[in-house]
């Protein structure tokens, strides 16, 4: 299933469904319309309730995919739709792993004067606050007042549906609800000026999600997956997760050491190689540049920059 949150007419959150001809299905109406073991509870607003209804709420959300055909009325057409980041409130800030695809490592290994091979012994890791989140085909900001070269990121974004700490690596993935396309705007002066990343990947809306999760089931390989970011049509990034340094069981396993993830929680993978701040000359996101990350399996997920 490929599961959204969007706003309705009442501009409240709604869940949603992507349906394979394209059509999103809103689900928190069609709840009480299509038969399922969980019609006595709440209809669900938004995928991160849906998560919390556990295995039954899945077994739930797949009767009423099974039914959509009888529930026309219920379907927008996807232009229709007002997208909403899928996990409007996550648990916590979104947790980022930096420097995880080894070709992005040897192309800022060099930009920065270091050895290529100069490889992390272990993941790397920031986090970008709520503030951050922005939805599929919204617009993010310049913000150039405070940043002169703001670069993009595509990522593999992780969401977790079953809480856990100290995970093993050999049960990581029970521990996956689905995965979503991230886009980690990243202001690579104020990177550098605050000697951490936090402040550069932290300005408001600079993490654009969606457009949907696709749950587990449908990623079968998410370990080989094709992933391409364009700016006005130019692919700038083109890669596939096999580059991953560490692999999403591994990234799971690390996050997990004496720290709890809960349901909803969002862990991004990195991003390959082919950011503009390694360009020559590096190039900068400006107002009017419309960004197009995509992720097999998954979706497109579209930006653009605004002043």
């Amino acid at each position: 299933m490929k599961l959204l949150t969007f706003a309705g007419a009442d501009d409240k959150s709604r869940l949603g469904m992507l349906l394979a001809d394209g059509r999103v299905l809103d689900v928190t109406a069609a709840w009480q319309a299509a038969p399922h073991a969980l019609q006595d509870r709440p209809a669900p607003r938004d995928v991160m309730e849906a998560i919390a209804l556990g295995d039954p709420g899945r077994a739930a959300l797949q009767e009423i995919a099974d039914a959509a055909g009888k529930q026309a009325q219920l379907c927008l057409g996807e232009d229709k739709v007002r997208y909403l980041p899928p996990i409007p409130r996550p648990p916590k800030n979104v947790i980022c792993v930096g420097r995880n695809y080894k070709a992005h490592i040897i192309e800022g290994n060099l930009a920065r004067g270091r050895a290529a091979d100069d490889f992390p012994k272990a993941i790397e890791l920031f986090t970008k606050p709520p503030t951050t989140l922005t939805a599929h085909k919204q617009a993010v900001s310049r913000h150039a007042a405070h940043t002169k070269l703001l670069d993009y990121e595509i990522e593999l974004g992780i969401v977790i549906g079953k809480t856990g700490k100290d995970i093993d690596p050999a049960n990581a993935m029970e521990h996956v609800f689905g995965y979503t396309v991230v886009n980690d705007i990243s202001a690579r002066d104020l990177q550098v000026q605050h000697g951490q990343w936090f402040k550069g990947k932290s300005l408001d809306g600079t993490c654009p999600m969606g457009p949907v999760v696709a749950t587990r089931d449908e990623i079968s390989q998410p370990g080989n997956l094709d992933l391409e970011l364009t700016v006005n049509g130019e692919v700038r990034q083109s890669a596939n997760t096999s580059d991953l340094l560490f692999d999403i069981p591994s990234i799971i396993a690390q996050v997990s050491i004496g720290f709890t993830l809960q349901e909803g929680d969002i862990i991004a993978t990195g991003t390959p190689s082919g950011v503009g701040m390694a360009l020559n000359p590096p190039r900068s996101l400006e107002p009017g540049d419309r960004i197009c990350a995509s992720i097999e399996g998954i979706g497109e997920l579209v930006t653009t920059i605004t002043e």
